[in-house]
């Protein structure tokens, strides 16, 4: 089993206070975590957090010191349902799902036009909610992004040109094999939620891999794609049930 570290919503007003002590473990531990940066951030529920004047100096300082950031979005504002008509099947709202190709490439160009002002490289992302349609994938690789981290499976696979990173559990839950990425929204933790974080990066830091390792474990083999397929009809049906 090897572990991904995911964190959403990484904004200018986030928890800073509990960032810098998830980044003084990562130090310590050489852990390059991959960091879902939202390029222009306007979500009430996240704008209420202090703010870094000085944002986009320490996402750059994060990229030198080999972290990955990943475009998380534009700006975080969910204006459609997909009544789990999206590609994933997840339901919810969403800031992609049922706008035209033209209206998605347009917010992934200003995206990236604002990671590129800051001189921010980019080469993946993954959308607020999960939710994408086909309109998303075609905007992204017109963008020139070809990784998304999200899907189902327990290695990254190829699909529609675009290179997945399968995203399972919301919470820490790891499988004794394959590759699990977590999906960590540092803003909603209390200190005890980080404290049971902090225990379990020391337990399992053999395990934790970088960006780069996860794609190398990227299989074409019939065996992993049927595998993907039977955990994808898994947690759709328990999505459905409950």
């Amino acid at each position: 089993m090897r572990i991904l570290i995911r964190f959403d919503d990484i904004a200018e007003n986030m928890n800073w206070h509990l960032m810098a002590k998830c980044e003084k473990i990562f130090d310590e531990l050489n852990i390059k975590p991959v960091m879902g940066v939202i390029p222009n951030n306007q979500d009430k529920d996240l704008l209420v957090y202090p703010k870094k004047e000085n944002f986009w100096q320490i996402v750059k300082k994060w990229q030198l010191k080999g972290w990955e950031i990943a475009m998380h979005g534009y700006n975080h504002i969910y204006d459609n349902d997909t009544n789990k008509k999206d590609f994933f099947e997840y339901g919810g709202k969403s800031e992609f799902y049922g706008h035209s190709l033209n209206s998605q490439s347009k917010k992934i160009k200003k995206g990236l036009e604002i990671f590129k002002k800051n001189d921010i490289k980019i080469r993946t992302f993954f959308s607020p909610n999960h939710t994408y349609d086909f309109n998303t994938f075609k905007a992204l690789k017109l963008s020139g992004i070809n990784e998304v981290i999200d899907g189902y499976g327990l290695k990254p696979y190829l699909e529609n040109n675009i290179k997945f990173i399968p995203q399972l559990f919301y919470k820490p839950f790891f499988l004794p094999f394959g590759l699990q990425t977590t999906q960590i929204h540092l803003n909603y933790w209390t200190e005890n939620e980080f404290n049971k974080f902090s225990e379990l990066i020391y337990k399992n830091k053999k395990r934790i891999i970088t960006y780069d390792d996860a794609l190398k474990l990227l299989s074409k083999k019939s065996g992993d794609k049927f595998l993907n397929k039977i955990i994808k009809e898994i947690l759709i049906l328990k999505r459905k049930i409950f």
